[in-house]
């Protein structure tokens, strides 16, 4: 056992991230079936809300026992402790709630002016409080899920070595390839793409969101922000952006999604820029 213990502090970050995903994929595995994916859509149907469940399982459960098992008892109380951190300044949290669906909103209407099909989903819903609330709901969940692990305790441990702009990177591109089995369903625009391009569609803009939220956990250390603002992506992704979208109006909103998203970051990176590219944090637990 001690040898085990032993391999798991050295290896800690490559622990993580191999738990989660087995966590993820053999939950969706075990509730689906054998040779069920791609996902279908009389899958999602029938057995969706397990599905997402079966996805939170491995973040948050890999996050918390490598917690444990690294730091111990020290490491859970300060785990708790961050995450009931929310004296962090007015600034962060309009930073935190704000980002995603201002972003979201104002390319959409943009847009929207050459074709009604980009219309934001709150506005052309005919039950605009049910969208917000489930979004709302949804959110949270998926926040406080994925971010015990995600943030909890992957994000510090890569911050002992690396700046904001490649932890955010390595977080950003593993977060895009642990949601790749749900987005690929046989049956749907995804499921007719390459799975190089469908990859590709995940990764080009979860990266520079999860480096935003790097830079904005490293100001404020606060897990609670980190859920939050994971929260309000999930919002805009649900509340905001039109359900509707696909073919070329789709590639043509995450094209643009994620180029204004990385245009956020170098701006952000310009003012920040020692801590983007050095300033690993002191070693301490998570």
């Amino acid at each position: 056992m001690k040898k085990i213990n032993d391999f798991i502090k050295k290896h800690a970050i490559p622990t993580y991230f191999s738990l989660t995903f087995a966590l993820t994929w053999g939950c969706m595995a075990m509730i689906l079936g054998p040779g069920s994916f791609p996902i279908t859509a009389e899958q999602f149907e029938t057995a969706g809300p397990f599905v997402y469940l079966a996805m939170l399982v491995g973040p948050s459960v890999a996050g918390i026992l490598l917690v444990g098992l690294v730091n111990g008892k020290v490491g859970l109380r300060e785990l708790l402790a961050r995450l009931l951190r929310w004296r962090v300044g007015t600034r962060w949290y309009v930073v935190a709630l704000l980002t995603a669906p201002f972003l979201a909103t104002v390319i959409l209407l943009t847009l929207s002016l050459f074709s009604p099909e980009f219309l934001p989903a709150l506005v052309t819903s005919s039950d605009k409080p049910a969208l917000l609330l489930s979004g709302i709901g949804a959110g949270l969940i998926v926040g406080l899920f994925e971010e015990l692990g995600w943030t909890g305790f992957a994000v510090p441990q890569l911050r002992r070595r690396y700046g904001v702009l490649k932890t955010g990177i390595i977080v950003g591109l593993l977060w895009g390839a642990w949601h790749f089995i749900v987005f690929w369903e046989s049956d749907s625009f995804y499921g007719a793409f390459p799975l190089a391009l469908l990859l590709a569609r995940l990764i080009a803009w979860l990266p520079p969101y999860r480096i935003l939220m790097v830079w904005v956990y490293g100001r404020t250390q606060s897990l609670f922000i980190a859920i939050l603002m994971h929260a309000s992506l999930v919002v805009s992704l649900n509340s905001i952006v039109p359900l509707a979208l696909s073919g070329t109006a789709l590639l043509t909103w995450l094209i643009v999604w994620a180029v204004a998203l990385w245009g956020i970051v170098a701006v952000v990176a310009r003012s920040n820029s020692s801590q983007f590219s050095r300033q690993p944090l002191p070693k301490q637990a998570v």
